[in-house]
């Protein structure tokens, strides 16, 4: 039987309607998983949870600096405080039950954040922008990774260094305790984080679902 996937989506607008890019769903079902959509907020995230064989969270707006001690932006978007606390919930339940977790773009952050960790509120402003790690709307960015040895993302793509798609402005600033860093941008920004010890809690601050690279499927076949 097909391992059932829950994919969390993102509110578009007042009137209640939710959204998630069709790529997730189509890295999913190639890697041989069907796929559940899972609303920003829920009161009881446990009882679908229960339900599913794995977990990603999807790419969004911005976590609520209040949530990590953060500083208000100017560069802020899309935040949405319910979501953020939903998807914390969702990385406690996966840690408590050993549930496969993935975490895309915003998905690494917020697991960053719910174990205790704290934010970038806008990369320029402390590391530049040698390293474009976003570019206008519908426009593509590509940058290096350098992923650690021996790390199971290493192993997973099979090399220790690779371009990746990337739209993003914030990124982990403190490590969580409990995280182990595995990848990086040549600026120092952190990319990819595991969980030691869990069956699969892995996420990456780029997009695979994005890329056209075969390389990048690999993840989502070692996740399902």
């Amino acid at each position: 039987m097909r391992p059932l996937i829950g994919i969390t989506t993102r509110a578009v607008d007042k009137d209640g309607r939710y959204a998630l890019s069709a790529r997730y769903v189509t890295c999913v079902n190639r890697a041989g998983g069907n796929v559940v959509l899972l609303p920003p907020e829920s009161d009881n995230i446990a009882t679908l949870l229960d339900r599913i064989d794995g977990l990603i969270f999807s790419g969004g707006g911005d976590i609520s600096s209040d949530l990590y001690g953060g500083l208000p932006h100017q560069k802020l978007y899309g935040i949405d405080i319910n979501r953020d606390r939903t998807e914390i919930s969702a990385v406690k339940y996966a840690i408590e039950y050993k549930l496969p977790l993935l975490g895309i773009c915003r998905g690494i952050q917020i697991m960053n954040v719910a174990l205790g960790g704290t934010l970038i509120e806008h990369i320029p402003d402390l590391v530049g922008e040698a390293v474009r790690h976003r570019l206008p709307e519908d426009k593509e960015s590509l940058h290096a990774v350098r992923l650690m040895p021996n790390s199971l993302t290493a192993r997973i793509f099979g090399k220790q260094e690779m371009d990746v798609p990337s739209f993003h402005h914030q990124a982990i600033r403190k490590l969580a305790p409990l995280l182990k860093e595995v990848a990086h941008s040549q600026d120092g920004i952190i990319e990819a984080v595991e969980l030691p010890e869990h069956p699969f809690f892995i996420g990456v601050q780029w997009h695979p679902e994005l890329s056209n690279d075969p390389l990048q499927q690999q993840l989502f076949n070692e996740f399902i």
